[in-house]
């Protein structure tokens, strides 16, 4: 599988010719200014949660790519508004055949509005499960029991989570997460973006290497394979 950095948390995957976007926040991040959002393909855009550093390409991206833009009952009913018309509301708990494989919404220990102050419902992790490998996404969250449950849904291949701390897990707690969601394949999100969540690169990896957890922390624009 095909995984490609967009910064922050937006990245996005290639599952059986399609591509799927996550979290599209590229214009307003300085450290992605030479990513060119034109050329940026998407059959599917994946959110999260509704804070801006999650969404602020969201409308213009749909609207470029035609994808399909999967959320929260709350987030695609505002991105209704929007003017988007290609949507597929979800919520904690639920699951849906895709064309490319099944995804099952979970939970997320975070908070959620969107950029005009609105509700923008509970946050969500997600749970791939694909002929062309597993993978979780666990959005914006705090360390929850409810990771454990996740080994329960599938065999995970990688698991995509934020290691920035302050407003997420950070690197100790993301190291907590990867023993609960029994995945030794970590990709680390939500980081440097800010002065809150700025890390120093080389004490969280070696952490991660004394845990016996493989970190990779891909620069922004590159695409690796997972």
């Amino acid at each position: 599988m095909r995984y490609t950095n967009y910064g922050h948390s937006c990245f996005a995957v290639e599952i059986k010719g399609k591509r799927i976007l996550f979290d599209p926040f590229i214009t307003h991040n300085e450290l992605a200014k030479k990513i060119d959002v034109q050329t940026i393909k998407a059959d599917y855009i994946f959110v999260s949660h509704g804070h801006e550093d999650h969404v602020a390409d969201l409308i213009s991206l749909a609207k470029q790519t035609g994808a399909m833009v999967v959320s929260n009952f709350e987030i695609v009913t505002w991105a209704g508004k929007q003017g988007l018309t290609k949507l597929h509301p979800m919520n904690t708990g639920g699951k849906w055949k895709f064309d490319f494989g099944t995804v099952k919404c979970v939970v997320a220990q975070h908070s959620s509005c969107l950029p005009d102050g609105s509700y923008g419902g509970n946050p969500m992790g997600f749970v791939f499960m694909t002929d062309e490998g597993n993978f979780y996404y666990s959005g914006d969250t705090a360390l929850t029991l409810d990771m454990e449950l996740i080994p329960d849904i599938t065999e995970l291949d990688f698991a995509v989570l934020p290691i920035g701390d302050n407003f997420t897990m950070g690197p100790e707690d993301a190291i907590a997460a990867a023993e609960m969601i029994d995945c030794e394949k970590i990709i680390g999100i939500h980081y440097d973006t800010f002065g809150y969540i700025r890390i120093d690169r080389k004490e969280v990896m070696q952490l991660f290497d004394e845990a016996g957890v493989e970190l990779l922390l891909p620069e922004i624009g590159s695409t690796i394979e997972v």
